[in-house]
């Protein structure tokens, strides 16, 4: 019988999104830094407001976030009304697929660009469309040329994950303005908290009918277990995605943790300099020991080997001294290791390692 119940067509053909592995066989105390989490976790004022919400197990949350959009709202100077709320950006990113592609439409991204846009865009039976980039960084000129009549989305983060590369706000406007008219541009901004300075599109997204931005708070604010991102753009496309989201998509722990986190600005201050500091150091370290990186924008470097063999053999090594990295072969970059930025000690024992790695494996 089980022949005749079958998925919808296409629905077989997506490979299942694996994340950063969590666990060392043998290790029990592995430093995990493959899924890009804040090695601080969360700020007190959001661990306090999440241990509040135990006493509200038992209610129904609101279906219309409002005090969590509002805080959004204030904290980023943004109208609350353009804002929606999701299980992660991943979830927001769903819906943009759900509701404006199809079959015989095409999703186009980067070709490093987060996998995720891939499996949303085929789970909405459209087409995927990889965009090839320059020297690992968005390439506008070759979107431009490959978007159609056919192209109904186009995800771009900015900084990119695994890359950590960016794009200048100019060249997301020239992106934007150059798509066929019925084309959404998705500005993936999950990293963009990391950038001193950086709106992640959010002044596009008021001004621009075909531009919306996508946020997390599973990167800086430190809540990756909770599963919270949110979206904001044009009135028009909100109305449409509230139609599809879940009345009941966030909890109640979800909402008032994701608000105390938002409006804790000296602890997002704190992280991201923290981030840059270790950054620029585990960047400069690995440099130094024989590993090149491009200049990265998030809380990650992008650690470049000869092939792939010596990416999967340094990631074995790490392996074996209980450090968790990831590697990228998925994003088309197979000698390459992506490495987040822990705190100080973490970042110094892995460039400790990998120094250790090359000079034996030149050896």
């Amino acid at each position: 019988m089980t022949e005749h119940i079958r998925p919808q067509p296409g629905i077989l053909d997506i490979a299942l999104y694996e994340g950063g592995a969590a666990h060392v066989a043998g290790v029990s105390d592995a430093v995990k830094l493959s899924s890009n989490e804040n090695p601080h976790g969360p700020s007190d004022k959001a661990r306090e407001a999440f241990s509040r919400a135990v006493h509200k197990l038992h209610r129904y949350p609101n279906t219309d976030h409002a005090a969590l959009r509002e805080a959004i709202g204030d904290m980023h100077k943004l109208d609350p009304a353009r804002i929606i709320c999701g299980v992660g950006s991943d979830e927001i990113i769903h819906f943009l697929c759900q509701a404006y592609a199809g079959p015989k439409d095409e999703v186009l991204f980067t070709e490093h660009g987060f996998l995720m846009y891939r499996i949303s865009a085929m789970a909405a039976g459209a087409t995927p469309v990889a965009v090839a980039e320059r020297e690992r960084t968005t390439d506008v000129d070759a979107l431009l040329a490959a978007a159609n009549k056919r192209t109904k989305v186009v995800f771009l983060a900015n900084p990119n994950n695994p890359t950590g590369t960016m794009i200048g706000l100019a060249e997301l406007e020239r992106l934007a303005t150059g798509l066929p008219k019925q084309a959404i541009l998705v500005i993936d901004s999950a990293y963009s908290e990391y950038v001193e300075g950086y709106d992640g599109g959010a002044e596009l997204a008021t001004r621009l009918p075909n531009v919306f931005m996508t946020r997390t708070f599973s990167k800086i604010y430190g809540l990756g277990g909770l599963r919270i991102g949110w979206g904001y753009g044009p009135k028009h496309i909100i109305d449409v995605l509230n139609r599809i989201r879940g009345p009941f998509n966030l909890s109640t722990a979800q909402l008032e943790t994701a608000e105390a986190a938002v409006r804790d600005v000296e602890y997002l201050d704190k992280c991201r300099s923290e981030n840059a500091r270790m950054r620029s150091w585990l960047a400069e370290a690995l440099a130094e020991r024989g590993v090149p990186s491009d200049t990265s924008c998030a809380n990650f470097i992008l650690a470049r080997f000869a092939d792939e063999a010596e990416a999967i053999a340094c990631d074995l090594h790490l392996q074996g001294e209980g450090l968790i990295v990831r590697r990228v072969a998925g994003y088309g970059l197979p000698n390459c290791l992506r490495i987040t930025v822990g705190d100080e000690p973490s970042c110094r024992r892995v460039a400790h390692v990998i120094g250790l790695f090359k000079a034996q494996y030149k050896a």
